[in-house]
């Protein structure tokens, strides 16, 4: 793996500007003011021309990753994308912020066509998506090497490896951009990949000593409950009651389940619409649009349904099944919650989902079948598991989770509640397991141990062993659960055609007392479940009367413009809308994710409804949510303290970048830390005297908070890194 580079003498002021060029298009065309962990490394390489493999969770941010520099570079940016869906979701969304974007596909008029073609030759373009047949054909490749290319983003790049969960052959082509365009970089972004399918994707591209930039896979604001399938479909009803009216996803197998669940859904009064392969591409895109512009509420769907949706509303997923893996889990459910607000990931599954996904796989290659299955014991073994859900899925993707309590799953929210006495428990099952002669499957054992008068029991002649109705006070459900729990844990294993389940070397050690497995109590057959502590603070403040106005007007125009929801305002926004109240363009301005563009666009119009709401009610306009006046220093970390020599030197930012090799944008960080240890309250050290009292005095007039209402209340002129400076400072005063 590479290192960033270290900047010079001679280039420290460009990266200065640099740094303030992309937070300045972050801020003008995304509304937002600083970048997430991680991005800012990511949008380096691209800014250097430095090959690289990105990993973000969906949700994290990695289109930001290649769409801020894409604005700040010249030439156009290749994306590649894998559907025509995903292409148009992303240029609404660009186009609505102001960006220069398009895609070229088969759903342009030839006139359409040819008119983006020209504004890509005359360097009006900022971003192109394509398919990466169209990329690859040779009528494209004669037209690119005559224009100036920035970049080449690969999106859903673990759709290059044949290790990845979702291998497409045609992904495999794309190393020849290394071929023909030696000397422009690319970039390959995921959000599901293991450190096998990492370099997987590296090889397959050709590329050159690439930067890996892994984000981490915790998404605080997801409530993961796994649970055992039981009841028919009661429990999926209760988890969807509990969002009633809100936008989800439910996830099934096979088509034939979607049709029929969807068909229930339907009966029972939800707006739900199915999307599966079966279904014409016409009904695809038509039930598909309906819920991105939340005309219909749930989409029930095949793993068919969701590459690169990024509808930010999202407040549920629920896998009616059990998914395939690990990898295909993560993404699927990490298409809840991406505007950051809370929301909850439901999967209920069973043994019978393990054997549905060995018969699609069975006729697979050896090598391709043995991987399915590998993934699914993965799987199997995640469900039936007693560890935090965040930190067995960062376990996976190769992160070390340090959280004691993650408040937001299952496990962690007490709904998994230890039995007793796990030892014996587990004695008493391995020994049926035992007495049976390691011959039968789970069900079968777990028949015997609750004493079933099946023929079948009664013939073997097992109603005599001694473990016969041992746990006959126990139901059948919570002891089949248990054996689950114990092959996971490798005490038990099950092998061969028919899942016969056999007795491992430390199942053997827990029968003689030297090991003592961990069993949790079976849950109860409900999908009630708590809520993650931030859900009610998310609340806080917010006026439910106007969010639900803002929200219907969001969706007027979402339909006008045939465009998702979300292209117009997040959830997120809406609440910062509901809560703060604005009567001005300047105050609407503070809203966040309102850009320039979007202000201009919709501004009046929110602002009307705002106003006549308030005047309504007579509530009061221009809110401001009470902010701490003082927060807490950033724990000291060790880069930061080899820096502080430098800045006791009187080195500005780019100057210690210079001697430690890190990014600005990480240096700045270790400046607030540097500014909080020594508890300094001038600024002007770092900036111009008139500069730090013209900061100082927006800071008091807007409060000690977010960067980007200071940023705002300047008139967009002063760059970010001075912002956080002088407010690092003011805390201290």
């Amino acid at each position: 793996m590479s290192q960033v580079v270290p900047q010079t003498a001679d280039n420290t002021d460009q990266a200065a500007t640099l740094d303030t060029r992309l937070k300045q298009s972050l801020t003008q065309y995304w509304g937002f003011d600083s970048f997430r962990p991680r991005q800012r490394e990511a949008i380096q390489c691209v800014m250097s021309d430095r090959d690289s493999v990105v990993i973000f969770p969906t949700g994290g941010g990695k289109s930001l990753c290649y769409q801020v520099p894409a604005t700040c570079r010249k030439g156009v940016a290749i994306v590649v994308s894998p559907l025509i869906s995903l292409m148009k979701d992303q240029v609404d969304s660009l186009v609505a912020n102001g960006v220069n974007a398009a895609f070229l596909n088969s759903t342009l008029s030839r006139a359409d066509e040819n008119s983006i073609l020209e504004k890509i030759r005359a360097n009006q373009i900022d971003l192109v998506y394509m398919a990466p047949e169209r990329l690859l054909s040779a009528h494209t490749l004669q037209m690119l090497a005559k224009v100036e290319i920035a970049f080449f983003a690969i999106d859903e790049a673990h759709c290059v490896s044949q290790w990845g969960h979702d291998f497409r052959p045609e992904y495999r082509q794309l190393s020849v951009l290394k071929q023909k365009f030696p000397g422009t970089s690319v970039h390959a972004y995921t959000a599901t990949a293991t450190p096998r399918v990492r370099q997987d994707i590296a090889d397959q591209l050709g590329l050159n000593s690439p930067e890996i930039i892994i984000g981490s896979m915790y998404r605080s604001n997801l409530n993961y409950q796994i649970h055992r399938r039981s009841g028919g479909t009661s429990q999926l009803i209760e988890a969807l009651d509990s969002h009633r009216d809100e936008s989800g996803i439910v996830y099934c197998i096979s088509r034939k389940k979607v049709e029929s669940t969807c068909s229930m859904l339907q009966s029972l009064g939800y707006e739900a619409l199915p999307y599966h392969a079966g279904l014409d591409a016409n009904s695809r895109q038509q039930n598909q649009e309906a819920f991105l512009q939340d005309k219909a509420k749930i989409i029930v769907a095949t793993v068919a349904f969701g590459m690169g949706i990024d509808k930010s509303n999202v407040r549920f997923v629920a896998h009616a099944e059990m998914p395939k893996s690990l990898e295909a889990y993560q993404q699927e459910s990490g298409r809840a919650g991406r505007d950051g607000l809370p929301a909850t990931c439901w999967l209920f599954y069973n043994g019978a989902d393990l054997m549905t996904w060995k018969r699609i796989v069975s006729d697979s290659a050896p090598a391709e079948r043995d991987a399915a299955v590998n993934s699914l014991n993965q799987m199997t073994d995640f469900c039936s598991g007693i560890v935090c859900r965040h930190v067995a899925l960062a376990s996976h993707f190769g992160e070390n989770l340090d959280l004691q309590n993650c408040e937001a799953c299952d496990v962690c929210l007490g709904d998994v509640e230890q039995v007793a006495d796990p030892l014996v428990l587990s004695q008493k099952i391995i020994s049926c397991v035992y007495r049976v002669d390691q011959r039968f499957g789970a069900d079968y054992v777990a028949q015997v141990l609750t004493g079933s008068n099946d023929k079948r029991i009664l013939q073997k002649g097992h109603d005599k062993v001694s473990t016969y109705g041992l746990l006959a006070s126990e139901s059948k459900k919570s002891v089949r659960d248990w054996i689950e729990q114990l092959i996971s844990q490798k005490f038990l294993v099950k092998s061969g055609e028919y899942n016969v389940v056999t007795i491992t070397e430390t199942g053997s050690q827990v029968l003689r007392g030297e090991t003592t497995p961990v069993l949790r109590q079976a849950a109860d057959a409900t999908a009630t479940q708590q809520a993650p502590k931030t859900q009610v603070e998310n609340w806080a403040g917010v006026d439910r009367d106007l969010f639900a106005k803002l929200s219907d007007s969001r969706t007027k125009l979402a339909a006008d413009r045939n465009v998702p929801t979300h292209v117009i305002f997040s959830d997120a926004s809406i609440k910062d809308m509901a809560r703060k109240r604005p009567s001005t363009p300047a105050a609407f301005r503070l809203i966040l994710g309102v850009s320039q563009q979007k202000q201009t666009d919709f501004g009046n119009d929110f602002l009307d409804l705002i106003q006549s709401h308030c005047r309504d009610n007579n509530v009061a306009t221009d809110v401001k949510p009470a902010q701490p006046i003082k927060q807490p220093p950033k724990k000291l970390t060790a880069g930061a303290v080899e820096s502080f020599k430098y800045f006791d030197n009187n080195m500005d930012i780019a100057e210690v970048a210079e001697k430690t090799g890190k990014a600005t944008s990480t240096v700045s960080g270790y400046l607030e830390q540097y500014i909080a240890h020594n508890s300094i309250t001038d600024p002007s050290r770092w900036m111009e005297a008139s500069a730090a009292t013209a900061i100082t005095a927006a800071i008091d007039k807007v409060g000690i908070g977010p960067l980007k209402p200071v940023f705002v209340e300047l008139n967009e002129k002063v760059s970010y890194d001075q912002i956080r400076v002088a407010m690092a400072c003011r805390r201290n005063s």
